[in-house]
């Protein structure tokens, strides 16, 4: 992988080994004996990351890394020492490492943390170089109200839960949000609540001390602590079990986090804003999320608006991916008829912008004229038969199973059948998705199996 990592350590040998392996992996290694080189060097040159060992001559490494945030450098850092326990791990941690590891490192375990936390550095440095927002495009007045409400939110330190159906861009205001506030600097850490196995998702959150449960063969950073200092993204929250529910709402009343087995909790600064496509008000009524949680969630509510709801946009989108896509695929630059486009704009897109994306790439990938006309155009849109189909069955139970089918069914022609487009399409695990294919029987025709 590409990216610059300082090494700072007073032993030559360890320097060696190190640079040897890291520089072996890509990334391009600078080596320093003391923590008042490292300071020097970073004047000269920004790092995306720091490995650091702690016990050195003049400035140890807890020193160094005091330091750093004094000045305003929030560098991801990863502590190495041969000098490890409990204490000086959390005494770290709390401080801002990243990670902490002890000498001799497992291979693996050192990739993992040297990786994270470069590419953390590296988000950080771009952020920092450039002043282009996450891009909510349309000029719609429903998303100039957006905007405008996004631009007032972003600067406080409230929660934000942002409602809306799947494909409107919630994440995207999440990025907005994160980008436009004084965290800027810091990370912004996605989790998809819905993606992740219940048995698994504690782990992923909170994290876990090595030895803690059966398979924890190594220490686990949890979320929250990869996000100190900035803002966590907790997409489809309304998946979240109650158990975990508890667990954040600790988090959002006393800022601690309590990795499994540590036995301590630890103090964490992060921003939360939640996402769901869900009616939470449902889900608190039939007991599926907390009340509690639901109202420190929801300080500030934001909605996404369905394409459907400004249609007017859908052009500025268009030109937007068209040229996209057309740089990505090496093809000469495209145009749409009017035609076209008020076909677009006269479509209900269930799956909303991510369902137009979706049709724009594919019309840049086949179409070998330079114009694209409403011929060309998939068709779109549920049958009103099927529709009816749906709505003749009194049992709520068959009702979310064929809508779901059909849902799914859907996405899979607008996709060709290719099952990773489609489930990137829809934002579920490949896994899922073939697991759903199977439990519905959905195949394409023709095929054998």
């Amino acid at each position: 992988m590409d990216g610059r990592i300082l090494i700072v350590d007073d032993d030559a040998a360890v320097r060696a080994a190190l640079e040897r392996t890291l520089s072996g992996e890509g990334l391009t290694v600078e080596t320093v004996s003391d923590a008042f080189q490292a300071l020097d060097l970073m004047d000269q040159r920004p790092q995306d990351a720091v490995l650091l060992d702690l016990k050195m001559p003049g400035m140890d490494g807890l020193g160094l890394l005091d330091n750093l945030r004094r000045r305003g450098l929030e560098i991801p850092v990863v502590i190495l020492t041969g000098h490890g326990d409990d204490f000086t791990s959390r005494q770290c941690l709390e401080a801002g490492a990243t990670a902490f590891l002890t000498k001799p490192p497992d291979r693996s375990e050192l990739l993992l943390a040297v990786k994270g936390a470069v590419a953390q550095g590296r988000v950080a440095r771009e952020l920092e170089s450039s002043d282009d927002l996450p891009a909510l495009l349309g000029t719609s007045v429903a998303l100039d109200r957006l905007r405008e409400e996004i631009a007032r939110v972003a600067p406080s330190r409230a929660t934000v839960l942002v409602l809306g159906e799947s494909g409107t861009g919630k994440e995207l205001v999440a990025r907005r949000l994160h980008r436009l506030s004084d965290r800027a600097r810091r990370p912004m850490i996605r989790v998809n609540c819905a993606a992740i196995p219940e048995e698994l998702i504690e782990s992923e959150l909170f994290g876990h001390e090595k030895g803690s449960f059966t398979g924890a063969h190594r220490r686990q950073i949890g979320k929250f602590i990869q996000a100190d200092g900035g803002t966590i993204f907790l997409d489809e929250v309304g998946d979240m079990s109650l158990k975990t529910q508890a667990k954040v709402l600790r988090v959002l009343q006393d800022g601690e986090v309590e990795p499994i087995g540590a036995g301590r909790p630890l103090t964490v600064d992060v921003r939360v804003i939640a996402a769901t496509n869900k009616d939470l008000d449902d889900e608190v009524a039939g007991g599926r999320f907390r009340e509690d949680l639901y109202y420190r969630l929801a300080v500030i509510v934001l909605t996404t608006p369905p394409l459907r709801d400004h249609p007017e946009d859908i052009p500025e989108l268009v030109k937007h991916f068209t040229a996209t896509y057309c740089q990505e695929y090496n093809r000469r630059p495209k145009t749409w008829s009017t035609r076209a486009l008020k076909k677009l704009q006269g479509l209900h897109w269930p799956g909303n912008v991510r369902e137009l994306k979706n049709v724009v790439e594919r019309a840049v990938i086949m179409e070998l004229q330079d114009t694209i006309d409403s011929v060309d155009l998939p068709q779109r849109g549920q049958p009103a038969s099927a529709a009816d189909d749906l709505l003749s069955i009194t049992n709520l139970a068959e009702f979310q199973r064929a809508s779901e089918r059909a849902y799914i069914h859907h996405h899979l022609e607008l996709n060709r059948w290719n099952v990773a487009a489609t489930a990137r399409a829809i934002d579920t695990p490949r896994s899922n998705l073939y697991k759903k294919l199977q439990t519905y029987g959905l195949k394409r025709e023709g095929d054998e199996s």
